[in-house]
């Protein structure tokens, strides 16, 4: 047994053994810490590179409409989590399942036409009271609950539409109602949330230049948002595991996809209805500075800062 030697009096041997020791056997309840800072270290380069960035956030899906306490604080917990890193979130929010209840209860009946919710005079009241007044401010309470600093904006006071015209080659345009198509954000209210550290949360409903108040597609509102802010990353939230490469398999997910991959993914079918809006935003948003685009499974814990925070992510990611 070796007690203390002398440098010089050590043999390469011994050197060997040493090095090579198992080390002291550890409490589960260390190894559990050790991982938990494994895991921070590993996040350690991407809250350096995004340090001071603005991340959009569009938060929508079924998991919304959840009664789990746990699911729905998840968004906001990682919502102040990007907050406390030092990273601008600015969320975009959707909410279609709440306002079919909500024109349920007016006797009011939901129409879709290729996806997209056609919208009279009498629902697009229902859809800014539901979207603005009721779930807005939900998802601002919670962010707040929770330590961060949230605040509430109505999509009317942030974006400016023109009517949605939508029609099949060769066929008529459909007239959809009041279905806007987002054409400018009012940054500056947004910009003065992120100079003092809170974030927006914006409903995904707009004015037209006469003032009238419009549904908009809100995975088309948060790349106009991620694009007038010149966003470093815009992520998608749905209840799907990302982009299937098989809507019927669930493991069928493309974690890698170019933006030259997107037409081709059309003409076979794969990219196709509700997905047609949020890649064909997401494609815009790339093409004009934002660095990468992620479709990821709210459903999942934590699946935003899975996303962002770890070398191998979650989803779909769309780049240049």
């Amino acid at each position: 047994m070796i007690l203390r030697k002398k440098l010089s009096e050590v043999s390469q041997t011994e050197i060997t053994a040493v090095a090579h020791a198992p080390l002291p056997s550890q409490p589960t309840e260390m190894q559990d810490l050790i991982s938990k800072a494994a895991v921070l270290l590993e996040a350690l380069p991407y809250i350096q590179r995004f340090r001071s960035q603005t991340f959009v956030v569009k938060y929508g899906g079924s998991f919304m409409d959840s009664s789990d306490p746990a699911i729905r604080n998840g968004v906001a917990r990682d919502v102040v989590f990007l907050e406390a890193v030092g990273i601008n979130p600015v969320v975009v929010h959707g909410g279609g399942k709440a306002i079919t209840r909500a024109m349920d209860k007016a006797g009011l009946k939901a129409s879709f036409i290729r996806g997209m919710r056609v919208t009279d005079r009498a629902a697009v009241h229902v859809v800014e009271q539901v979207l603005s007044k009721e779930i807005n401010p939900e998802i601002v309470g919670r962010i707040n609950a929770l330590g961060g600093k949230a605040r509430g904006f109505s999509g009317t006071d942030i974006f400016t539409c023109r009517k949605l015209e939508r029609g099949s080659p060769g066929e008529p345009d459909t007239d959809l109602g009041f279905v806007g198509e987002v054409i400018s954000v009012n940054t500056e209210p947004l910009r003065e949330c992120i100079r003092r550290c809170i974030t927006p949360v914006i409903s995904p409903t707009a004015r037209d230049e006469n003032g009238n108040i419009y549904n908009c597609n809100a995975d088309v509102a948060a790349a106009q948002a991620a694009i007038a802010l010149k966003a470093k990353r815009l992520v998608f939230m749905s209840d799907v595991p990302g982009l299937l490469r098989d809507p019927q398999n669930q493991e069928s997910v493309i974690s890698h996809l170019r933006i030259d991959e997107v037409d081709a993914l059309k003409s076979a079918g794969i990219i196709d209805k509700g997905m047609i809006p949020k890649v064909d935003s997401a494609v815009a948003a790339l093409r004009v500075g934002v660095d990468k685009v992620s479709f990821v499974d709210g459903r999942l814990d934590h699946s935003v800062l899975l996303e962002i925070f770890t070398d191998q992510g979650v989803g779909t990611e769309v780049v240049l």
